[in-house]
């Protein structure tokens, strides 16, 4: 089968909402959370979540941006990213990525005290999907 492009996997990828998102923690352990992609999102190989600006995730992005993220979508499909993570508190660019959803866990929305934005940027992403298989970079 034909390789996929980064447009083909966006629209494979139209509807996934939670992932597991790993770090690394300070004691050299890999920690792993579900996390919302917030699902209706055009993926462009930039990733967006909210959380707390003191959460563990966060500190452990502050120690080492490397991240990876796993997702597992209709029709087989399983999807690997490997990426560098930054983190803002800017409601500009916060304002974008904002869904009335995340509102059951932020109920200021956007002016909910210690909210954050992570971003993750794609390296590398691997895909899988009944028998094909590739890697894109984006």
């Amino acid at each position: 089968m034909a390789q996929k492009t980064l447009k083909d996997l966006a629209r494979d990828m139209r509807g996934i909402d939670l992932c597991m998102f790993a770090t690394h923690t300070s004691h050299g352990h890999i920690a792993q959370r579900p996390m919302s992609n917030n699902g209706e999102v055009e993926y462009d190989g930039n990733s967006y979540f909210f959380t707390w600006k003191d959460s563990r995730t966060v500190q452990d992005i502050e120690k080492d941006a490397k991240v990876s993220l796993g997702f597992q979508g209709k029709g087989g499909l399983f999807v690997a990213v490997e990426g560098r993570a930054t983190v803002t508190e800017h409601r500009p660019t916060m304002q974008p990525h904002w869904t009335p959803d995340l509102g059951q866990w932020f109920e200021q929305g956007l002016d909910t005290p210690g909210l954050c934005m992570i971003r993750v940027e794609a390296l590398r992403i691997a895909y899988w999907q009944n028998g094909d298989e590739g890697e894109i970079k984006p």
